[in-house]
């Protein structure tokens, strides 16, 4: 896809993997509109920002007609927007287990049930859905999380064969340790150098949009070389 002069709608843009994918989408010439609880410091005549809850149905459509009537109808979806919680599944409460399943799935449902019929006008399309190697191993402790993105990833299967008729693309990337805020709020882990850098993530977004129409990169899984530091330095 052509991305120049389009535009890109990016959920979960203050930070890390939403922002760096929000600068790189600039760089292609795209009008981005971020959705989000908190803006993000950036500044620039392409693009702008809607306070957003994507976990909120009637927030969601009532920010996509906002976009659509200030900006037109978006050729990108990125659900980037995504949360997590530590625990035994047993002890955790039943809000953080809500929390993530609200956010993390039905935040995805959302953006792509406002953004498809317009796809479908425009007769081209591309979601791009951030899940995690969560999605696709189970990790002690992160049951609820992997829950979340292994939900991702099958609703990616699923919908990419309900609208690859109309000429629209849906993938779904799984980064593995990645040096952002994320794990602020995760007990037991620690962002570090070690970890993949968030532009580097984004790189690999914009080269799955920026494929020939006849050409779909389903799922791209992406992990650091060396986390535990480069061996013998």
């Amino acid at each position: 896809m052509d991305l120049k002069g389009k535009v890109a709608i990016v959920t979960g843009v203050s930070k890390g993997i939403g922002l760096e994918t929000v600068k790189s989408l600039l760089s292609e010439g795209m009008t981005v509109v971020g959705w989000g609880r908190t803006a993000p410091n950036l500044t620039d005549s392409d693009f702008h920002f809607i306070k957003t809850d994507v976990s909120d149905w009637e927030n969601v459509q009532a920010s996509y007609n906002e976009t659509v009537n200030q900006f037109g109808k978006a050729s990108v979806l990125i659900n980037n927007a995504g949360l997590g919680y530590t625990g035994l599944l047993h002890e955790m409460p039943i809000e953080e287990w809500q929390t993530m399943f609200n956010t993390n799935v039905n935040g995805v449902y959302h953006g792509a049930k406002v953004a498809i019929p317009g796809m479908i006008e425009l007769e081209e399309g591309h979601i791009v859905n951030i899940a995690s190697i969560a999605g696709i191993t189970g990790i002690e402790n992160m049951a609820g999380y992997c829950g979340t993105k292994f939900a991702v990833r099958g609703i990616s299967h699923a919908l990419f064969k309900e609208v690859r008729n109309y000429g629209i693309k849906v993938s779904c990337i799984y980064p593995g340790s990645t040096n952002t805020n994320f794990f602020d709020e995760i007990e037991g882990y620690n962002a570090n150098e070690n970890m993949m850098r968030p532009e580097d993530v984004a790189s690999s977004i914009i080269h799955v949009l920026k494929t020939h129409p006849n050409y779909h990169i389903v799922d791209v899984e992406m992990r650091p070389l060396w986390p535990k530091g480069r061996p013998n330095k």
